[in-house]
């Protein structure tokens, strides 16, 4: 009776540090996210869930780095909207969120569904898919028409953010998010 008592006393101990290994490890892994994930679904352990399976989908795709002509590419048309951006803030704003979208493309990310794009962007670079999710708000209310100048040179930063860290020539997964 005393040794069954001890084995789940055990038991019970080693899964509470599993657990409590799971949650630090998730911490430092998205950061910030980790605590906006909590507060939407309302529950640390459902928060828990979401990330672990948002880490699982992304494992299944095949990200790949940019070849080198096609990064230069990249960094040429930015370069050119980020010069247009000072007499045309807003089309400006609406081709960096293109831009974005065709090097998460090129890169093997599924760009059909912001949300599913901003939860794969969160596991390989959780610092600045709050970046990414502010542009795409004032983007999608400057369609609205709903945004002066220095709101949409924010969108252009949080795009910028975003963008060179897709950019960054890494080893097959970020090194931002082993980190």
């Amino acid at each position: 009776m005393v040794a069954a008592a001890v084995v789940i006393f055990v038991a019970a101990i080693i899964i509470a540090s599993r657990k409590s290994r799971d949650t630090d490890r998730l911490k430092s892994r998205f950061g910030p996210e980790y605590e906006r994930t909590v507060s939407e679904v309302g529950d640390e352990k459902a928060a828990e869930k979401e990330l672990l399976a948002r880490e699982r989908k992304r494992n299944e795709l095949e990200i790949r780095p940019l070849a080198p002509a096609v990064l230069d590419g990249y960094l040429t048309r930015w370069r050119a909207v980020q010069t247009a951006f000072v007499d045309h803030p807003s089309s400006a704003v609406g081709e960096a969120d293109l831009l974005v979208t065709e090097v998460m493309r090129d890169r093997g990310y599924p760009v059909d569904d912001f949300d599913r794009q901003a939860a794969d962007i969160s596991v390989d670079h959780p610092t600045v898919v709050a970046d990414y999710r502010a542009a795409h708000d004032i983007h999608l209310a400057q369609q609205r028409g709903d945004v002066g100048t220095e709101q949409q040179r924010q969108a252009f930063v949080h795009y910028r953010a975003l963008f060179t860290k897709l950019l960054e020539v890494e080893n097959d997964k970020s090194q931002e998010a082993s980190a």
